[in-house]
């Protein structure tokens, strides 16, 4: 039956992670009697519980009259005023309630759908429109706009430019290289970034929005990981802190990563009136929104001094992990300068052992002998080759053991 499906659906990959998963899930019987069974330090998927409070409502919600009807795909009042809250207590930004904010399903399904819907598809990649993505990126960014009918274009965030690339140099190349300008319908940046863990500048941030205000395209922040951070005097901020950035801008938000609550997908979108709008028609043929308990528990506690300390006691615990790692690689002869280590997400982006010429030959190894999941840097972009990333969300007993087995098995840089 392949023959019915569309060519964006046939052009696809299957995910980097679900790949990994699967490959795992064949080796873990084998890596389990050699002593080795899997570590994952692919996802980035926080593995602590979530916040006890959090739990506790939602058990308390589960029992009112109602809570098991259909939402809608707005969002409930109470969530978007908890948004609208947070977003003024956190970042400073006022949004408003019912105009400029948007429940998800998790930010990957904002990000998915709104990509969909800003692309007029064709399969002729000369008509194609174009959505430019950070490189190396979220690895679904460009199957994202590949599945939409579109094409993506890489921006390359490299130590050259300290991962912020100037957009007029960017813009000028795709010209220099026979691409149609005036078929940019967005551009991407995420900061925090995944997988590199770097964050951007304040004044990067506002050139960025006078570019796409220029050239009349949107502007998407994916901001996931704009809780998860190591010094309070340099915390992630909101590009609609920043002057004009409403006028053209969204920003996509997680509930996912500071909660720890992956598998309960809620986030939002909020910025540009005309654009909520414009995603709330269409998704209201797509599903019902989210389940009421859980928006009533996580607008209960995204407001709450219980919910901010746990961000804080989570960061402690990401930079104590981080500090495992970064111990343990040196040891193994990674060259990692202080100044270059992340003060955001709780990633490492690591140039793969000398030994080897492909990430993904060096990580299959990893796994293969030591059980040990990582990501080949080559699935973030063409920018990514040769790099690897760990995601150090585990135990701190495992992450030791990580290092353990490296040293034991021969991997060294």
């Amino acid at each position: 039956m392949e023959h019915l499906f569309n060519e964006y659906a046939k052009s696809l990959d299957t995910y980097i992670m679900v790949k990994l998963k699967e490959k795992t899930a064949k080796l873990t019987e084998s890596l389990t009697k050699r002593n080795r069974a899997p570590i994952a330090l692919s996802m980035g998927a926080p593995t602590a519980n979530p916040p006890a409070m959090l739990i506790d409502k939602l058990k308390e919600f589960l029992t009112e009259a109602n809570i098991h009807t259909y939402s809608v795909t707005r969002g409930e009042p109470y969530y978007r005023q908890a948004v609208a809250q947070r977003m003024k207590d956190r970042f400073g930004v006022v949004v408003d309630a019912d105009t400029e904010v948007f429940s998800l399903l998790g930010s990957k399904d904002g990000l998915a759908n709104l990509i969909r819907f800003l692309i007029n598809p064709t399969t002729n990649v000369d008509e194609q429109e174009i959505i430019m993505i950070p490189d190396p990126g979220y690895a679904s960014y460009g199957e994202m706009v590949k599945c939409s009918g579109g094409r993506s274009y890489p921006m390359p965030l490299t130590k050259e430019n300290r991962y912020m690339p100037n957009l007029d140099e960017v813009y000028e190349k795709m010209i220099e290289e026979g691409y149609d300008v005036s078929k940019i319908k967005a551009l991407i940046i995420n900061y925090p970034n995944n997988p590199l863990g770097v964050s951007a500048t304040r004044e990067y941030v506002q050139s960025v929005i006078d570019f796409c205000k220029k050239h009349k395209i949107l502007l998407i922040s994916d901001a996931a990981y704009c809780d998860v951070y190591f010094d309070e005097n340099d915390k992630p901020f909101s590009v609609l802190e920043f002057k004009g950035a409403k006028d053209i801008a969204v920003e996509m938000f997680t509930l996912s990563k500071p909660y720890a609550i992956t598998g309960w997908r809620l986030g939002w979108v909020c910025g540009n009136a005309e654009v909520i709008s414009r995603l709330a028609k269409a998704k209201s043929t797509i599903d019902n929104g989210i389940f009421k308990a859980l928006q009533k528990a996580c607008a209960y506690i995204m407001n709450s001094p219980e919910g901010d300390e746990y961000i804080t006691q989570a960061n402690a615990g990401f930079k104590r992990k981080q500090m495992i790692m970064l111990k343990g690689l040196r040891e193994l002869g990674w060259e990692i300068p202080s100044e270059e280590v992340p003060n955001t997400t709780f990633y490492l982006w690591l140039p793969i052992p000398r030994k080897y010429d492909s990430a993904f030959k060096f990580c299959e190894d990893m796994l293969e002998k030591s059980g040990i999941v990582v990501v080949p840097g080559d699935a973030f972009g063409k920018y990514g080759k040769g790099y690897f990333r760990i995601s150090y969300v585990c135990s701190d007993e495992k992450l030791q053991e990580v290092i353990d087995r490296m040293k034991a098995d021969g991997f060294r840089y």
